[in-house]
């Protein structure tokens, strides 16, 4: 279960960061905000995101070894990332679109987390 965990998480975050790479102009426009001005700040953080995506390979190939990154980018970046897209648009009004985000992030923390409790239940059993 940790492996595709793994890898629906990584080629998530991967496709994300690609979209804000080779296609921010296309996505802020389908999310109804302006591009980031400058681009770098879309850039960066399409950077974030693709070394994110493609760290998700060590947990994909030995999942019981890299189970800390899992709860790092899973239960603990994706659940704050949801939290923080759900508060930004409560407190400061960002678009009702940012909700996706806090949705996907949100169902791929909840995801990560009940893989890794449920992993490490069967593990304890062994």
């Amino acid at each position: 279960m940790l492996r595709a965990v793994a890898a629906i998480s990584g080629l998530y975050d991967f496709v994300v960061g690609a979209l804000l790479l080779f296609a921010s102009g296309w996505l802020a426009g389908a999310f109804g905000v302006p591009a980031a001005v400058p681009p770098i700040f879309s850039d960066l953080n399409a950077l974030f995101l693709l070394a994110i995506g493609v760290g998700y390979y060590l947990p994909w190939r030995e999942p019981e070894r890299y189970r800390g990154y899992l709860w790092v980018m899973g239960p603990i970046l994706k659940g704050a990332g949801a939290a923080t897209f759900t508060l930004d648009y409560l407190l400061r009004g960002s678009p009702r679109s940012f909700l996706l985000f806090a949705a996907s992030d949100g169902a791929i923390a909840g995801l990560t987390l009940y893989a890794l409790l449920v992993e490490r239940r069967n593990s304890s059993r062994k």
